[in-house]
């Protein structure tokens, strides 16, 4: 059975979703991460797992359900963090972020039986997931992170050491308050659809 990672920034205001101001304020843009991220722990906490990982840049709080162990994320760019994420297992392994809150238990069901990796193309050309049936954190170190060619580029690194890969279904990242809202579209009755809802009570934004 596969362990789930989750690598996540704790929720705080000027640190997650800075893409979101404007429209929204920091404190607001921190309460939509919030809620993107308890969506995305509850879709783990519901999918087959032999263990469930947090992989947390900050403290833990309220929105975190039982059942997961929660450890810091290494120093470095996001490759050495993605990297020192599957550093820390020893099966198969299947590794998402926090800005998919769309995600559901059946997406994150992975079945490593006719490949090697798996991965999650995003809209915006990164990758919101990332299965390794035999994690090495070679195969992340050095991979552009943060542009429209991430996806791609990591999906090549896969291919040319010789894993078979299979494409998981493409998802939209939450960026934007485009983004916010497509998304909230998909997933209408979660907390980031709810969060959403409350914080565009008052006007368009």
């Amino acid at each position: 059975m596969t362990t789930l990672l989750v690598i996540a920034k704790e929720p705080r205001p000027g640190r997650v979703k800075t893409r979101l101001s404007p429209p929204f304020s920091a404190r607001e843009a921190a309460a939509l991460a919030e809620a993107a991220l308890a969506d995305t722990l509850r879709a783990v906490a519901a999918a087959p797992a032999v263990r469930r990982v947090l992989v947390l840049d900050g403290t833990p709080g309220p929105w975190l359900p039982p059942g997961f162990d929660v450890v810091p994320q290494c120093a470095g760019g996001l490759d050495e963090r993605l990297a020192g994420a599957f550093a820390g297992c020893t099966g198969p392994a299947l590794l998402i972020g926090m800005d998919t809150p769309q995600v559901t238990p059946e997406l994150l069901t992975v079945d490593f039986a006719d490949c090697d990796a798996c991965i999650g193309p995003a809209e915006d050309g990164g990758f919101w997931a990332l299965g390794l049936a035999s994690p090495d954190p070679a195969l992340l170190r050095g991979v552009p992170m943060s542009t429209a060619g991430t996806g791609a580029l990591q999906r090549e690194r896969l291919v040319a050491a010789g894993l078979r890969v299979r494409d998981l279904r493409r998802l939209r990242d939450v960026d934007t308050a485009a983004d916010a809202r497509a998304v909230a579209a998909c997933a209408p009755h979660g907390h980031f659809a709810a969060r959403l809802a409350r914080l565009t009570s008052d006007g368009d934004r």
